[in-house]
């Protein structure tokens, strides 16, 4: 497991591109066969991806975590990105097809995953017992939001979250943006709640995202390609 240290607002103002790059962009963590796992010190989160090649991979459990399994204080989210996978929780099968997510509670001791497709895993801390539950595309709260005069018409999907499956301490969903949209968050986020994480699929080889963070008088970008995670600091 890669460990990612936090950093602060004034070094997105002095350090370089590529110290930020190492703090906060992920640009490996999907790989055929295996679940490679990042965790920052922001909020404590972990991220988790693989490609499934009609293979089986079990969620193990990180040394540094100092757990005796991986859920014993942990909760997660587990979207299947393309594909059809079967994720097993403690014996019991979900089937998992593009764009559905599995919310995983504490106390599970067992996850393996099986299929042909990418999977994507966030994790938070946890404090409650909740029951695992497959949150569907199909049945997820879908909102059409923002303008396209604005180009940021989009498509939310929210999976875990108040009012949908419940969780200790995190939330996930999916953004689509319509044609001819750029902005993924418009108007941007003014909390700080929660750090977030945000992965980018779906794009052609060719495209780029331009991913904007810092304080709003102190801004800072990164280029994000297909696959690519970055996480955004709570305060940013």
């Amino acid at each position: 497991m890669e460990i990612r240290e936090a950093i602060t607002p004034n070094q997105v103002q002095t350090e370089t591109n590529e110290f930020l790059r190492q703090r906060l962009v992920i640009t490996n963590l999907f790989k055929k066969n295996q679940l490679n796992l990042v965790y920052s010190h922001h909020d404590r989160i972990l991220l988790g991806g693989a490609i499934l090649d009609s293979g089986e991979i079990s969620l193990e459990t990180p040394q540094e975590l100092s757990s005796d399994f991986f859920f014993q204080r942990r909760e997660a989210g587990i979207a299947c990105l393309g594909g059809s996978v079967t994720i097993q929780v403690d014996g019991k099968d979900f089937q998992l097809e593009a764009e559905d997510i599995l919310y995983v509670g504490r106390g599970t001791k067992r996850v393996l995953i099986r299929g042909t497709g990418s999977i994507y895993l966030s994790s938070s801390m946890c404090h409650i017992d909740l029951p695992t539950k497959l949150a569907k595309k199909a049945d997820a709260e879908t909102l059409v939001i923002g303008e396209a005069s604005r180009a940021s018409h989009r498509t939310l999907r929210k999976y875990i979250h108040e009012g949908g499956v419940a969780s200790a301490s995190m939330a996930m969903g999916i953004t689509t943006l319509h044609e001819g949209s750029v902005w993924n968050t418009l108007p941007c986020h003014v909390h700080e709640r929660r750090t977030e994480a945000y992965l980018y699929f779906d794009l052609d080889p060719n495209e780029k995202v331009i991913h904007l963070f810092g304080k709003p008088d102190q801004t800072r970008n990164v280029i994000m390609s297909n696959m690519d995670v970055v996480i955004s600091p709570a305060w940013s």
